[in-house]
């Protein structure tokens, strides 16, 4: 599969602080990698730094063979990037259907139909504001708004936390299609790591702002000792 994403010797923070040192990643078109690392390593502000939103001090990102390094935010998103934070950012004005069609990009895939066929607790509540949602129908729409910009890489950002288990099944059937189907590329930062783990290709472990390890997702997965001792979860 051709490249979409590589980043070169990236070094980013926030202000003076300086988070990532010297990170390299690529990622090929449909391909899906998992961010690994104990808390405050860095995972989050990888996805931040590839979208804009931390402070690049050093390194170059080339997206879908078009150098961003340079770009506003916005411009990426235009682009192909597409984000689901890990605060969810819901608008409490907004209905579940305002907030998929204010984002909508036409042309693609993805679109209101495919959503709620995918989500259909979304198109029971499509009516309902932002802040009449659950925790975890606020992370379906989360993800599904970031599906309705038709993105070429989607940046997941501890897509799992604090949600029922329940929900957590009915998320990782959900993602776990989205991977599979390979239509764009995926990042998965996530705590969780066997679950991450589950629904990736490729990992990278983050230590300390480094990569500190590289392999397939199913070589970490079967690696106990080396999962423990990188990431410390069971």
């Amino acid at each position: 599969m051709p490249e979409l994403l590589r980043a070169d010797g990236i070094t980013a923070g926030y202000g003076d602080s300086i988070i990532l040192e010297d990170i390299a990643l690529n990622l090929a078109a449909g391909e899906s990698l998992a961010l690994l690392g104990r808390n405050g390593v860095g995972k989050t502000t990888l996805l931040l730094t590839l979208m804009g939103l931390a402070r690049l001090r050093q390194g170059r990102i080339v997206f879908n063979g078009e150098e961003i390094t340079q770009l506003p935010t916005h411009r990426r998103a235009h682009a192909g990037l597409g984000w689901v934070p890990q605060e969810r950012f819901m608008f409490p004005s907004l209905t579940v259907e305002e907030h998929l069609s204010v984002v909508a990009r036409p042309g693609g895939p993805w679109n209101l139909g495919r959503i709620y066929k995918m989500f259909p607790r979304l198109e029971e509540r499509r009516r309902n504001l932002g802040n009449q949602l659950s925790g975890g129908e606020q992370q379906m729409l989360a993800i599904a708004r970031a599906l309705m910009t038709n993105p070429r890489l989607l940046l997941l950002d501890e897509p799992m936390e604090g949600l029922a288990p329940i929900i957590v099944q009915e998320l990782m059937k959900v993602i776990g299609q989205i991977v599979r189907a390979g239509e764009f590329a995926v990042i998965v930062v996530e705590q969780h790591a066997r679950l991450a783990l589950e629904l990736t290709q490729q990992t990278i472990v983050l230590d300390r702002g480094r990569v500190v390890h590289r392999c397939t997702s199913e070589e970490l997965l079967r690696d106990r000792s080396t999962l423990d001792r990188l990431v410390s979860v069971a």
